[in-house]
């Protein structure tokens, strides 16, 4: 087996990530297949070294001091499409690919699905973690199953159904822990052009449509990466509102009596509701642009749920605005944010 590229000189962190925040790892190893992943990790577990798994660096929060043993960086790459005989299709993504390049050439070869989740940053591994979600779409509705790297037991697990991995708002049970890694990922798609039905409201405007239409995959993930790209919310590394985690705040999820009486509320399940935290942000007085510590950090000035990162600061500076943001909701709501990125040695 080719030996894993291991750089054993302290990495900065903060360029392998969207907030360019970050301290350094003691020990940075490249994964360039899912067989690197499992002989990186287990070689470390061997040695006894705290073990950080790192994508794209998109939904990740990384404490200034760093982390203080082996980070493997997950590079694999490749993809393929089988058709079934239902007529849908079955797309398998090795966990290192981008997510928006897959989704991309989902929609440049004809096939819908995942068109509105297009322009959100990192990588394919990731996605069922958070069970990413956008526009009226998340992962929930489009993954078939995984193969995993079980740590616990030192064996790769294939063919995991969906339905094992507690797939819920923003989050599964593969979040917040080490031990079960995804190597690769199955979507079973429609097969054919059109987009998943339009859900959104914004985004049905946008493309002039009713709700629950299905339009064209190519004209859905043009007009949602317009909308993300008027919220800062498409990497450019020009562009210091898009140095960020995305939306650093879940929307609550309350029960259908709670919550201000004037709020935007959608459902979210029996006797549920969700409210949105721009809003909650917003009338707690926080406006877009407004600044944390030494101006280093602020909220992004086309989105609110966005807190950025402007040049020359830290994790510390950024949780520091996170908490603010965070006190200010709860003493105007009685409302707690939650963080949605994972946050590494560090914490609110």
């Amino acid at each position: 087996m080719t030996p894993v590229p291991v750089s054993e000189v302290a990495t900065p962190l903060a360029p392998l990530t969207t907030l360019r925040l970050g301290g350094p790892a003691r020990r940075l190893v490249d994964a360039d297949s899912a067989d690197d992943v499992v002989q990186a990790v287990r070689a470390s577990d061997a040695a006894g070294e705290a073990v950080l798994l790192l994508g794209g660096g998109s939904n990740v929060v990384i404490s200034d001091d760093g982390w203080p043993g082996t980070v493997v960086r997950v590079g694999s790459t490749g993809h393929r499409v089988d058709r079934l005989v239902d007529g849908r299709a079955m797309l398998t993504v090795e966990a290192g690919e981008d997510w928006d390049a897959v989704v991309a050439a989902c929609v440049g070869s004809g096939l819908g699905g995942l068109e509105c989740l297009s322009g959100i940053p990192g990588r394919t591994g990731a996605t069922p973690v958070q069970n990413v979600g956008a526009y009226g779409v998340e992962i929930a509705d489009v993954l078939h199953e995984v193969d995993l790297y079980d740590r616990r037991t030192d064996t790769v697990r294939t063919h995991v159904p969906a339905g094992e991995l507690g797939l819920g708002y923003r989050t599964s049970m593969l979040k917040g822990r080490d031990d079960a890694i995804v190597l690769r990922v199955r979507f079973a798609l429609p097969g054919d052009g059109s987009s998943a039905p339009i859900r959104y409201p914004e985004l049905a405007r946008a493309l002039g449509v009713e709700p629950g239409v299905r339009v064209p995959a190519a004209a859905a993930r043009e007009a949602v990466l317009a909308l993300r790209g008027g919220k800062g919310m498409v990497l450019d590394g020009a562009d210091h509102d898009t140095w960020s985690v995305g939306s650093f705040f879940t929307n609550p999820v309350l029960p259908a009596d709670e919550g201000p009486a004037d709020a935007p509320r959608w459902p979210a399940g029996p006797d549920q509701i969700k409210i949105p935290a721009a809003w909650l942000i917003e009338q707690a007085g926080f406006r877009r642009g407004h600044a944390g510590p030494g101006g280093r950090v602020a909220l992004s000035s086309r989105h609110v749920l966005a807190l950025t990162h402007r040049g020359g600061g830290t994790t510390s500076d950024l949780l520091d605005l996170a908490r603010e943001v965070r006190d200010g909701v709860r003493a105007r709501f009685g409302i707690d944010l939650q963080p949605e990125p994972v946050l590494v040695r560090c914490g609110l």
